[in-house]
């Protein structure tokens, strides 16, 4: 979801970011309920796939974000230039227990918390 609010053409961020998004232990898909929140503000993220950390370790970065909760102590070590390192925890929507309601719901609070804590982050680092 992150990718998505950063990289979507109808809100991109900052034309300059280049945004990468990965994971330790990717699923083979997006998840569909990702895909109908983030649909919800008109960001359509359906044509993503997920992609591993593995692809990108080797790659110079400004900065490696860490999202998901467990992400900061399984992250793998990256052997490419990488000048900050910081993370941003959210629970991960797909652990969500409960109705379908329930489970939309806890998809729309960490996508909320995503675009806040994100956006927030770059607010601060512009000059």
């Amino acid at each position: 979801m992150a990718e998505g609010f950063l990289n979507c053409d109808n809100h991109k961020y900052d034309n300059r970011l280049e945004v990468f998004s990965a994971g330790t232990e990717p699923s083979s898909e997006v998840h569909p309920k990702a895909i109908q929140v983030m649909a919800e503000l008109g960001i359509d993220i359906s044509n993503n796939f997920p992609k591993s950390v593995e692809l990108y370790l080797d790659n110079k970065f400004d900065f490696v974000i860490t999202v998901c909760g467990e992400a900061k102590e399984t992250c793998p070590v990256f052997t490419g230039e990488v000048i900050n390192k910081l993370h941003i925890g959210f629970e991960d929507p797909a652990n969500a227990k409960g109705s379908e309601d329930e489970i939309l719901n806890q998809f729309r609070k960490i996508r909320d918390q995503i675009r806040s804590d994100i956006f927030s982050f770059l607010d601060m680092r512009k000059y």
